[in-house]
């Protein structure tokens, strides 16, 4: 079919047909069509990594939260004042 995209070609190595024959089981109306599959996978990995970042971004605000605070009275009023005020200009 004529297109103006990229196109990418997949050779079908073990590792390749071994996990199309897994989303064969998960998606086994779409078995005879491997290459179907193959943009299930993709889709399904985009999906995947999404669900990812989204986990990885709760989880720093949840250190960001755990933390905030602990080092409260750590130093004195106006430390950064005084340090800035050592700096030669």
């Amino acid at each position: 079919m004529p297109t103006t995209k990229i196109r990418h070609t997949v050779t079908e190595t073990d590792d390749v047909a071994q996990a199309l024959d897994e989303a064969a089981k998960r998606w086994p109306e779409e078995r005879a069509a491997r290459g179907r599959l193959l943009l299930l996978l993709v889709q399904e990995g985009y999906r995947a990594l999404l669900e990812e970042r989204r986990h990885q971004a709760d989880r720093r605000r949840a250190a960001v939260r755990r933390t905030s605070g602990c080092l409260a009275g750590a130093y004195p009023d106006n430390y950064l004042d005084r340090l800035r005020d050592e700096w030669a200009e």
